[in-house]
């Protein structure tokens, strides 16, 4: 009886010591576990690579000009301003402006080419011009009624979106109506003659490059019409045989090549 006792509290121990030892083996496989993971992120962090923002500005300053084409507004011309925009190629980021102009009552303005809204006597425009480009846009205004009237022009531009590099833009444009416009509602130009035409891409690259390449190709043709006409050479070859008797009577022939040159002059 005391043996089975011993027994069983053996069999108690034994299984004692091994929950224990699968324990210890199961909480040293989460550890390094989670050892492992911690790792992986740690090395994640380390090589993920820094960015670089690079703040927007201007190597060389860009050229910003505003005029008036016309102060007098009557039956066949609107109130012309030129606005112009030249962005270096030194730059690396666009040059972008933002341009309001407000009108009084009675008087409408539009933008030619350009222009995000227009009500209530203002519009509104935003460009962007690229590195190493130009831009001219047109602004034209029409009357609803006669007088003196001032037309005034503010807005920023800066490099790209770094709108904390502004500069500001400000121009007050005096002009007369003397006549009223036509259609003062309308955007289209009274006198299209008043906004100088920019020439496409056709006919300021394409046309001259073919009307070049016709022109050498006609005076390479007449080149070689003189050179054939008056330079070339005429050989004339002319072949004669003849039969000579040797002295034991054997007949052998013989040919004869004369070539002659002349120079047609």
């Amino acid at each position: 009886m005391r043996g089975e006792i011993d027994m069983k509290k053996s069999n108690i121990l034994l299984c004692s010591i091994l929950t224990i030892l699968m324990l210890i083996m199961i909480s040293v496989s989460i550890v390094s576990a989670e050892d492992t993971q911690n790792n992986t992120t740690s090395s994640q962090a380390v090589s993920q690579p820094t960015v670089k923002v690079t703040e927007g500005k201007f190597r060389v300053g860009p050229t910003v000009r505003i005029r008036p084409l016309n102060d007098v507004i009557n039956k066949s011309a609107d109130g012309i301003v030129e606005m112009f925009f030249d962005n270096p190629s030194a730059n690396d980021v666009p040059l972008t402006a933002e341009i309001h102009i407000t009108v009084p009552s009675g008087i409408h303005v539009y933008g030619q080419g350009f222009g995000e809204a227009q009500a209530a006597g203002v519009l509104y425009a935003k460009m962007e011009v690229p590195p190493g480009t130009v831009r001219t846009a047109y602004v034209n205004i029409k009357a609803e009624k006669t007088g003196n009237f001032y037309a005034q022009l503010s807005g920023t531009y800066y490099p790209g979106e770094n709108k904390d590099k502004y500069q500001p833009l400000s121009f007050t444009y005096p002009f007369s109506v003397v006549e009223i416009s036509p259609a003062p509602k309308s955007p289209v130009l009274t006198n299209p003659e008043q906004v100088p035409s920019e020439g496409s891409w056709w006919t300021d690259k394409i046309i001259p490059g073919i009307i070049i390449a016709i022109i050498a190709g006609l005076i390479g043709l007449g080149y070689k019409v003189v050179e054939i006409k008056y330079l070339h050479k005429l050989t004339e070859s002319k072949t004669e045989k003849s039969k000579v008797t040797e002295k034991d009577g054997k007949i052998t022939e013989h040919e004869t090549t004369e070539t002659k040159t002349t120079e047609n002059k």
